[in-house]
């Protein structure tokens, strides 16, 4: 085992820990919901703590899942270059970082925010670092559709973070994520399907086999094709959003169909993988936009 010496420690690996791009949507989906939350500019202060104290959570929570993920890490192609399975930092350290920041956004949001979001934030943290990465991971083939809810809560948090309650409003934006979420993983899932396989991690493709997941995406991405539309129905948003989600649910649609029909097209299911990260953030950047110059027809 590589020793790790302090004079050696390269913080460049303690920020790859934190999943930064990953991260970085996800704080972006909350400063959304921030934004949306108030018909003008929020509160700056609010939207800057509220921001550091949900970024600081997410963080820590990918920190969590890379310790607690270190064993299966080093076998997989795709996530064996990581700082842990590198032997760059111990767990030790890992732990202490991921601690550091998740007592550090606590604070921040119960002290500085309000106990309400602080309380949300927390579980989301525990939802995802420990239920899902510990337990639903490894248990079950929906590990991903249930685990969806911790990774869907980022927009609540942003309204919270405002507003201190919950309403309909960011409960759908909740429900797009949600949604969003089993078709994003499951492609990626295909792609990596004897790497799961080899780990014994029971994502779908692996426990149901792939025409079986490649059906269900389908499903799902009809499904979010409708729930993307509901801010609209329910005056949420204008028609600028409208016509953004409309193009990009049915975009993201082509490519389920596509996946449905084309068995040998290997490089299909990445495709379809990164098109859906770029899918939600346009998404949201729709909401965003068309918050502030809202068109009705």
């Amino acid at each position: 085992m590589n020793k790790i010496v302090e004079t050696d420690i390269n913080w460049l690996d303690y920020y790859e820990l934190t999943k930064p791009r990953v991260v970085m949507l996800i704080v972006f989906t909350a400063v959304v919901g921030m934004f949306l939350a108030v018909p003008a500019i929020p509160d700056l202060r609010q939207l800057t703590l509220g921001t550091i104290g949900i970024a600081m959570a997410a963080s820590s929570a990918a920190v969590f899942n890379h310790v607690l993920d270190a064993r299966i890490d080093i076998l997989m192609m795709r996530t064996r270059g990581r700082p842990l399975p590198q032997g760059k930092l111990t767990e030790k350290s890992a732990l202490v970082f991921a601690s550091i920041l998740c007592i550090s956004s606590m604070v921040i949001l119960w002290f500085l925010v309000n106990p309400l979001t602080a309380i949300l934030t927390f579980f989301s943290l525990i939802g995802y670092a420990v239920i899902y990465t510990v337990w639903l991971k490894r248990a079950t083939s929906q590990n991903i559709v249930i685990g969806g809810a911790a990774g869907a809560a980022p927009p609540i948090l942003g309204w919270t973070t405002i507003t201190n309650e919950i309403s309909t409003e960011p409960l759908l934006l909740f429900l797009i994520i949600f949604v969003w979420t089993p078709p994003h993983f499951w492609a990626l899932a295909i792609a990596r399907l004897e790497e799961y396989r080899k780990v014994e991690i029971p994502m779908l493709p692996v426990t149901h086999g792939v025409p079986y997941t490649r059906l269900n995406i389908l499903l799902y991405s009809i499904l979010l094709l409708i729930v993307t539309i509901m801010p609209y129905v329910i005056g949420m948003s204008g028609l600028i959003y409208l016509i953004v989600a409309t193009g990009l649910g049915l975009y993201f649609l082509y490519y389920a169909i596509r996946m449905y029909r084309e068995h040998r097209n290997e490089e299909l299911p990445m495709q379809m993988f990164w098109y859906s990260i770029k899918y939600l953030g346009y998404l949201f950047t729709a909401l965003l936009v068309d918050h502030y110059f809202i068109f009705r027809i």
